[in-house]
């Protein structure tokens, strides 16, 4: 009897990991298929000569040490200076952060939030900054673009109303940021990239993004959790509004380099993935009856198992099994050796050597994220900060 009931345990978790294993694999073997949109050069020449209008919004929390070079950085832009805003929202940052940045041709609001948000910045900046503008572009604080980034953009706005980048890492100082880099680019290939490829919409990642204006102003004003950019999705998706994905177009972006700051990382995001899941799951009848291919993928998204806790779950079953039941042992290694593959091919090849190098700094990981679990408040809406450096 107990080993009846210990092998109908074995084979339904191994259906249940299997699930999240078989997505991530489909979209890395889809991801190697060619995409003749992939590179926005093919846009240039019927689309040259409309000059975009843009506003960029910065929301800034305590972000002293990153704000101003990103600024600085930005203000290269090879775009016409006339044509293009920038906002910097400044939430809690020092007095003499701000004084400097108001010597820079830019315009500074300096709110003063009882519960600071992402989400409540961007509201405010809608509000407070007046102007004609055609696009919203989103930027983290610590974001740095190329001079030809708007121009670039220009391009693709001609075509669609949200564009995400290719957020990339600007720095790879220890084993944590190598991971989290190498992190980022394997949901670029998956969630972004070859779903671009099937005509799916790309997911957003929070910054590096690009909205119609009035469609932008129409939706930030619903945006109530710390998850803004799911919740965002979830929106657009409902409205059947597709995402395109802009691999040449970069936004290089800090990663994380100590294991405190990848904690608090990534309790913000599995606290906004539950709560995305959640809220979108009462959706998904209506979605189904309407066909909403989309939405009905991002809310599959949602309740993917996190493929670093995949990576030592099924690591930790194989060798457990093959010492205590060797004969249930080898679909639990043809599932990680999947799951291995996957990730290989999703792994930019100029990252994969020095990526799997890292890989025994994953479990420590993992432990801090299982630890985020057991505490995690999927009600709660507080904004986390992550900090730099």
């Amino acid at each position: 009897m107990i080993w009846t009931f210990l092998h109908i345990l074995d084979i339904s978790l191994w259906v249940i990991i299997s699930g999240s294993v078989a997505y991530v694999a489909f979209f890395a073997i889809i991801s190697l298929f060619y995409d003749k949109e992939d590179h926005i050069a093919e846009h240039a020449a019927a689309l040259r000569g409309k000059m975009t209008k843009f506003l960029i919004l910065y929301p800034a929390y305590n972000e002293d040490r990153v704000i101003i070079n990103a600024v600085e950085q930005f203000l290269y832009q090879e775009y016409p200076a006339e044509l293009y805003t920038v906002a910097v929202i400044s939430d809690h940052m020092r007095p003499e952060t701000n004084d400097y940045l108001r010597t820079l041709p830019i315009t500074l609001l300096t709110p003063i939030f009882e519960k600071s948000s992402k989400a409540k910045a961007m509201q405010y900046a809608i509000n407070e900054v007046k102007g004609d503008f055609d696009n919203v572009v989103v930027l983290d604080a610590d974001n740095v673009v190329r001079p030809e980034f708007l121009s670039q953009l220009n391009i693709l706005c001609s075509v669609y109303d949200v564009i995400q980048c290719h957020r990339c890492a600007k720095n790879a100082n220890n084993d944590v940021a190598v991971l989290d880099g190498a992190s980022e680019e394997i949901n670029n290939t998956i969630f972004r990239k070859a779903h671009n490829r099937l005509g799916l919409s790309s997911a957003l990642i929070g910054s590096g993004m690009c909205f119609n204006y009035e469609l932008f102003k129409k939706n930030v004003f619903q945006l109530s959790t710390a998850g803004e950019d799911r919740e965002m999705e979830a929106l657009l998706l409902h409205q059947e509004i597709f995402i395109k994905y802009a691999p040449d177009i970069h936004v290089f972006d800090e990663k994380v380099s100590n294991q405190d700051n990848f904690q608090r990382q990534r309790m913000r995001w599995m606290t906004a993935q539950v709560q995305s899941l959640l809220s979108n799951l009462p959706k998904i009848p209506e979605a189904i009856i309407h066909g909403k291919i989309n939405f009905i993928d991002k809310t599959i998204q949602q309740a993917l198992i996190p493929r670093s806790i995949l990576i030592v779950l099924l690591s930790g079953i194989s060798v457990i099994m093959t010492l205590i039941i060797p004969t249930w042992c080898e679909k639990w290694w043809i599932l990680l050796g999947i799951l291995a593959i996957a990730l290989y091919i999703a792994i930019p090849s100029q990252l994969r050597l020095r990526s799997f190098s890292k890989v025994f700094t994953i479990p420590g990981l993992v432990l801090r994220m299982l630890k985020n679990a057991l505490h995690m408040d999927r009600k709660n809406t507080d904004f986390i900060h992550t900090q730099h450096g």
